[in-house]
């Protein structure tokens, strides 16, 4: 198969202390992900070799200094080397500094890559929030760090789950926090990214629905006015813009709803309104999408993991759906 014309695709490999290396080496063994990218880890070489050992994968991994040395040989896994971790000390299932800053690193370098056109989209393993941090990078996740990176304060969170999307007006910051950013331009914002996003999926012209903050929509004000003074006034505007959105509606059926196709994509207020409906599809099926950004960026929708480091038991599958995800968007329409 010639696969010159398939997308470059970087995989960061995400924290070595937990489950991330192993669930790429699973990954990256399936025939028909190899036939829709191609695929290059952007990583540390010996943790990616011990993942193949701990997983029984049968591949080789072929070490690289520039992403224009992948080969993508149907045995091997490219991994573009930073050899940026002392396996020895590595605390495999447990907050490490060390693990947390060369996260960082494979970030960096694969958005800088991106950036520059020398990928065509990236893809993020697992990392682990308090590593992150541990080791001075003080950010609230994925998100946060490449919103930082491409200089796009205005990025969020869409989570893909089957024919569930979801994004986010906000994400990791507290409840009381997340209430007062329910302002008019954040939300229109959001609409705009999310429209996009869907477009870039292949829908010409997706219908939107937007969730209430209080229950029932506010009712009417009688649990609430942020539907009346803020969300409606942003709908009205996307409407304006000729956006084709819906609400606000209660956001106990919004995305079931969404979900059995009368909508394209929802938009929640906060994290845990659209993340709790996202999960109940389950865990390790959704895919992270980080819309604003001048890149494509899909992620896992799970943790490190931590209790299963080293064990072979971690389950690919919401890698397998990220990788797929990226690589329709990377050779999907340009917006």
């Amino acid at each position: 198969m010639n696969t010159i014309s398939l997308p470059l695709v970087a995989i960061t490999m995400g924290d070595a202390a937990g489950t991330a290396p192993e669930i790429i080496t699973k990954s990256l063994a399936l025939p028909e992900l190899r036939a829709l990218c191609r695929p290059v880890v952007i990583g540390d070489a010996g943790a990616m070799t011990r993942a193949l050992r701990f997983t029984g994968v049968a591949l080789k991994i072929h070490a690289i200094k520039d992403v224009a040395d992948a080969t993508s040989a149907p045995g091997e896994i490219d991994v573009l080397d930073l050899a940026n971790l002392d396996l020895a000390t590595l605390k495999l299932g447990h907050v490490d500094p060390q693990a947390g800053h060369a996260a960082y690193d494979y970030i960096k370098l694969a958005t800088e890559l991106a950036l520059a056109g020398r990928v065509g989209a990236i893809v993020t393993s697992s990392i682990n929030k308090e590593s992150l941090n541990a080791a001075g990078h003080h950010f609230d996740g994925h998100t946060g760090l490449l919103a930082h990176l491409c200089d796009r304060p205005d990025a969020t969170m869409m989570l893909v789950a089957d024919k569930l999307r979801v994004s986010h007006v906000s994400t990791h910051v507290p409840l009381r926090v997340a209430i007062d950013r329910v302002k008019p331009e954040r939300i229109l914002t959001v609409l705009r990214l999310t429209h996009d996003a869907v477009r870039r999926l292949g829908i010409a012209r997706p219908r939107l629905a937007v969730a209430g903050l209080n229950p029932h929509a506010g009712e009417n004000g009688l649990f609430g006015d942020e539907e009346e003074k803020f969300i409606t006034p942003a709908i009205v505007q996307a409407r304006a813009l000729g956006l084709d959105v819906h609400g606000p509606f209660a956001g106990d059926t919004i995305f079931f709803r969404t979900l059995q196709g009368e909508f394209d994509a929802g938009v929640a207020m906060y994290h845990d309104q659209g993340h709790v409906a996202a999960k109940m599809l389950g865990i390790w099926r959704g895919v992270n999408v980080t819309l604003g950004l001048p890149i494509i960026r899909t992620s896992v929708e799970h943790g490190t993991d931590f209790a299963n480091a080293g064990t072979g038991r971690s389950d690919p599958r919401s890698l397998n759906e990220a990788l797929k995800l990226a690589a329709a968007m990377a050779a999907g329409p340009s917006l």
